[in-house]
């Protein structure tokens, strides 16, 4: 996996990349303590969409191995895999609204 064309991002600015497709997904299912088929499955519901290598290999981020960690323990105490998805995607909604929520009410304090 190389830098896009033209990029300015050093290989060692990778390792401090969040959003950089690091791990393969045995590597990753690892990390998680999951299983290929659920990383498999949390991509088809939407959750995450890992990047391709050239040779088509699903490739993850540590923030996507985040968001799947979140959906597995969810699963892990009986949540479907659909449902630990949607849960996941609303609290990040949630969390999202409130921040900007918050910027809006401290501008309007600030007038």
């Amino acid at each position: 996996m190389h830098a896009p064309q033209g990029s300015t991002m050093s290989p060692t600015h990778r390792f401090e990349d969040d959003d950089y497709p690091a791990y393969t997904m045995g590597r990753a299912a690892e990390l998680i303590g999951a299983t290929p088929a659920f990383l498999r499955a949390v991509g088809e519901a939407g959750l995450i969409t890992p990047l391709r290598s050239e040779g088509g290999h699903r490739r993850y981020s540590r923030n996507q191995l985040r968001i799947a960690a979140r959906a597995r323990d969810l699963v892990d105490q009986g949540t479907p895999v659909e449902a630990a998805c949607r849960i996941v995607t609303l609290e990040d909604s949630l969390d999202e609204a409130l921040r900007i929520n918050a910027e809006l009410r401290g501008s309007t304090q600030d007038a």
